[in-house]
């Protein structure tokens, strides 16, 4: 489905009856990742999944897509859909897009998983790395897309996980470069918002991959101290949908039906 939004298209998926789940994707991803998840989810709830701007098939806005732009993008599905109120699953940039919403629409949100993701900001280095990543996209993104997917993995799941790398980094082949790049420059000037994670009401679930080559395993534990957020576990990288996944299934929908 697609609806018109500033002057683009935004594509989304509505499955199932019932109490609604949202699904976020995360960079160089696209709704299409939660195939395996929403079979499951929708028996008993009605899923929604969106393609965040710039990715699948979501147009891009301008050269930045900040979180608080694709949270309010998501927030105008909900609209369209009239849902007011949806437990949110966020995989890594999707998890920054629902702390987004949640600051934005408190009362859209009766639940928030952040599913290999943050809710700290970027830190120098991690903002150095995201020029730097925006170069390698200038000067050939196909390269930067192979090696980005594949180091997102657990070193010795790359073999194992193979055709799941090749299957992601075809798809991410399709998205426009300015997509990529407003994403990155949006990540980049993110705001902390580990206090509105911490304090929030609503029940709280964090997924973390001990060896995630994209996020220090001591920082996410921190953002949970003091605080009612359920901690999950696994022993493996970033993509704990594709690494966890009969964990991670099970995980998610127990959260959701809590």
């Amino acid at each position: 489905m697609i609806i018109e939004y500033k002057g683009t298209t935004l594509y989304y998926n509505q499955i199932g009856i019932g109490e609604s789940v949202v699904l976020l994707h995360g960079f160089l991803e696209s709704s299409g990742m939660w195939e395996c998840l929403i079979p499951i989810i929708s028996k008993n709830h009605q899923v929604v999944c969106i393609d965040l701007l710039g990715h699948g098939q979501t147009g891009c806005l301008g050269y930045i897509h900040t979180m608080e732009q694709m949270a309010e993008a998501v927030e105008a599905v909900l609209r369209h859909l009239k849902v007011e109120q949806a437990t949110f699953i966020g995989h890594s940039m999707g998890g920054y897009v629902a702390l987004a919403l949640a600051e934005l629409f408190p009362d859209r949100v009766n639940g928030l998983c952040l599913m290999n993701s943050t809710a700290l900001d970027d830190s120098p280095e991690k903002k150095t790395n995201r020029d730097r990543a925006i170069q390698a996209i200038k000067q050939n993104h196909k390269t930067f897309i192979r090696l980005s997917i594949a180091n997102l993995f657990r070193p010795k799941n790359r073999k194992i996980y193979s055709n799941d790398i090749q299957k992601i980094i075809k798809e991410a082949l399709q998205f426009p470069v300015q997509g990529m790049i407003a994403a990155l420059e949006g990540m980049k000037i993110r705001k902390k918002r580990v206090q509105l994670f911490r304090n929030a009401s609503y029940k709280k679930m964090i997924i973390i991959g001990r060896k995630d080559p994209a996020l220090h395993y001591e920082t996410l534990i921190e953002q949970t101290k003091e605080s009612d957020i359920e901690i999950v576990e696994f022993p493996d990288g970033h993509m704990s949908y594709i690494e966890n996944k009969e964990e991670n299934t099970y995980k998610i929908l127990h959260f959701i039906e809590k």
